[in-house]
């Protein structure tokens, strides 16, 4: 049979039926969810109705689809929320935001991709002053991790309340959806902003944890002396080499030690002298026997380690730690909040 005529006798779904068909079948992932919502259902009904395709018209489809693809010379997103996917890193911030948010209220995009942007601190606000039922429905279109954040900002008895009203939104139709999802918008740009986004203490904790130990340990010395409940929130927020035994379960130790050079790690372990020296023991606690005797060689055998290649080491073991953190590998117990109250 001639390739061409092969593929003439075929609809245009099915053709799309075949190629989304040999897609899947080499193991690769495609994204149908962007398709509108009849699209998505044809092809899979064109697709249950498919049977049996010979070789020769699997052939002729595919080579209609890549002559397609050639003849292409560019391509545009078609939508705005792709669109800012592809600039993103060429608008500011503001003006990124700014479009996403005129879109989704103009219907050129969808809404609730804009909310999910939202601080958490807009999100809270927004769950305690709406009804329960639109709460209701914003915490289930929620990504669950930001719905969980925002879940732990609110008062027990809301977050009951909003508990109990999320099993009653089942029934929601799409075009209610993207007008509850405007609403918020609106009600959300209603909401005033502070001028300097972040808490002061999370803000210069962020600073020191960057910053090299004796910097950090004279600004808190400083704002102990000036102002020890500050100095408190500021601690809390820190995470530095003596904060290990504190933050770090004794069971992820193995697993962060094989993310780190025996070298570096070696170096952060054997400069660490004072308050830095009970990590050591900690970490040396929560290995394997053995590891820990070939990490005791490698120490014994650089000798004498400058203390900057120790603090150096140390910063690169917190780093990939926060790195960790961050992948969602392992999890930072709470730090403990000292209670300050004289006795």
């Amino acid at each position: 049979m001639d390739i061409q005529s092969a593929s003439q006798k075929l609809t245009e779904r099915q053709k799309a039926a075949i190629i989304v068909g040999v897609v899947l079948g080499e193991g690769d992932e495609i994204d149908l969810s962007r398709l509108p919502a009849s699209a998505q259902a044809g092809l899979a009904q064109e697709m249950s109705l498919m049977g049996l395709i010979d070789r020769d018209t699997r052939n002729a489809v595919i080579t209609e689809f890549c002559d397609r693809l050639d003849a292409i010379g560019l391509s545009f997103p078609g939508d705005i929320d792709g669109t800012l996917d592809l600039l993103e890193s060429h608008l500011s911030a503001d003006t990124s935001d700014n479009l996403r948010r005129l879109a989704a209220l103009n219907g050129a995009g969808d809404p609730w991709d804009r909310i999910a942007m939202l601080a958490p601190r807009i999100l809270a606000e927004l769950a305690r002053t709406e009804a329960l039922e639109i709460a209701a429905v914003m915490f289930s279109k929620l990504p669950v991790p930001r719905a969980a954040e925002v879940f732990a900002m609110l008062d027990p008895e809301r977050s009951r309340q909003i508990a109990y009203a999320i099993s009653l939104t089942g029934m929601v139709e799409a075009p209610s959806l993207r007008k509850i999802g405007q609403a918020l918008i609106h009600a959300a740009d209603a909401i005033p902003r502070p001028a300097l986004e972040g808490k002061p203490a999370e803000k210069v904790g962020a600073i020191l944890n960057s910053s090299t130990a004796a910097t950090r340990d004279n600004v808190l010395d400083g704002l102990d002396a000036q102002d020890s409940d500050f100095a408190g929130k500021v601690r809390r927020t820190i995470f530095a080499w003596p904060n290990i035994p504190e933050r770090i379960d004794l069971r992820d130790v193995p697993r962060i030690v094989r993310e780190i050079d025996a070298t570096v790690l070696a170096k952060a372990m054997a400069g660490a002298e004072g308050k830095d020296a009970p990590t050591v023991e900690f970490l040396f606690s929560a290995l394997p026997t053995r590891l820990a005797d070939t990490i005791r060689d490698e120490i014994e055998g650089l000798g004498k380690v400058l203390a900057t290649d120790s603090e150096e080491a140390r910063d690169q073991l917190i780093a990939t730690i926060r790195r960790m953190e961050s992948d969602g590998e392992l999890f930072l117990v709470a730090a403990q909040i000292e209670d300050s109250t004289p006795n």
